[in-house]
């Protein structure tokens, strides 16, 4: 059972010391490829680094809503030239997030409107961050569109998710779909094609349903495509084989 990672942040600090050991973990629970967002410009060059470095992560670069304290317009004027950059997969992470306190979201809208336009410019799909915020999203690359991506982490409506079908969208499913009460996100899966679901961990965040309180890492995978496969009521080599040609055929990476 071959797996893809569509969305973990191996890049961040709770990784710097067992990186190798993690991406090992990871490859013996059938995960074959990495696909990490940047989530801020500070990061750009050590993510890329690291992705020269370790072949299987396949680097993302843009800016996350949430850490938008430190955001500069320079580092829009800066992003093309990592979009061209032949290890860059996608554009991302951005997005909106209304969930979080004091939110600025003109900021938001302005920076995640400049991702959009990239994104089509360079015709990579993008890696979007949606929190409390599906239905503004969706009127936002509606408007500046066309262009492809996935939503991770999904949490919208069934109704939203269609829309975002018709678009070209993919929807990445992670640890939430675990837990005993994930009866929405369950009943959600049942009901979306198959060729649009995406596999993730979003690590370290989003841990498992046993695991609470521990880092995430992408050898829980396998994990998150037996839940989709009960879910559906599928076997989950089905499960597997669909998600990676998703990813492969989103992130326009050869077979593997």
């Amino acid at each position: 059972m071959q797996l893809i990672d569509s969305h973990c942040h191996l890049d961040v600090s709770e990784f710097s010391a067992d990186l190798f050991e993690t991406l090992n973990r990871g490859k013996k629970a059938g995960v074959v490829a990495f696909v990490v967002p940047a989530i801020d410009f500070a990061c750009w060059q050590s993510l890329s680094h690291l992705a020269l470095k370790y072949s299987v992560l396949k680097p993302a670069f843009g800016l996350h809503p949430m850490f938008l304290e430190r955001f500069e317009s320079s580092q829009l004027d800066a992003l093309p030239d990592w979009l061209t950059k032949p290890e860059c997969v996608a554009v991302g992470e951005c997005g909106l997030d209304f969930f979080i306190p004091n939110f600025d979201s003109a900021l938001q809208e302005l920076v995640f409107i400049e991702h959009i336009k990239l994104a089509k410019q360079f015709g990579k799909p993008l890696i979007i961050h949606a929190r409390k915020s599906t239905e503004r999203v969706i009127q936002l690359l509606k408007q500046y569109g066309p262009v492809t991506g996935v939503i991770h982490s999904y949490s919208g409506s069934l109704e939203q998710a269609q829309q975002l079908i018709k678009m070209g969208f993919m929807l990445g499913i992670g640890g939430p779909i675990t837990y005993p009460r994930s009866n929405r996100i369950r009943a959600l899966v049942k009901e979306i094609p198959l060729e649009y679901l995406l596999l993730e961990t979003d690590s370290p965040d989003q841990p498992l349903f046993g695991e609470q309180g521990q880092r995430n890492e992408p050898m829980h995978l396998p994990k998150i495509a037996l839940a989709i496969a009960d879910a559906r009521n599928v076997p989950v080599d089905l499960i597997a084989e669909q998600t990676t040609q998703n990813a492969l055929r989103l992130f326009s990476q050869p077979k593997i």
